[in-house]
């Protein structure tokens, strides 16, 4: 089964961090990238731009809007995500329970991927 582990983090946190801080932490993202990878399960994930890049494109009334900026005023925006692969739920809620980011407050949130 196919899971996408969808990284919500605080960008004040990450920006409120020092540089060595930060470099350790992307470091520690290579590692269980590549720990995963060794297990078989990774199947992709991407770091994402800053939310305040963001456009939403919606529809009303047969109307396309789009519009600037994430979607949700909420602290916690989505920042990244990884696809793996694996046997179970628990299998992967072992992996995101490794994400580096959940040290500065971020919450990984694991959804099984429907396969088209």
């Amino acid at each position: 089964m196919k899971y996408a582990l969808l990284i919500y983090d605080d960008p004040k946190a990450w920006a409120d961090a020092d540089e060595a801080s930060r470099g350790a932490m992307m470091q520690e993202y290579g590692e269980f990238w590549d720990d995963l990878d060794k297990k078989g399960m990774i199947r992709g994930g991407q770091q994402l731009a800053p939310h305040t890049s963001a456009t939403v494109v919606s529809a009303h009334n047969g109307t396309t809007l789009t519009t600037d900026g994430p979607y949700a005023e909420t602290k916690e925006q989505l920042g990244g995500f990884f696809v793996i692969e694996c046997d179970s739920l628990d299998q992967a809620l072992e992996a995101a329970s490794r994400i580096p980011s959940l040290r500065i407050g971020g919450q990984v949130e694991v959804r099984p991927i429907v396969e088209m």
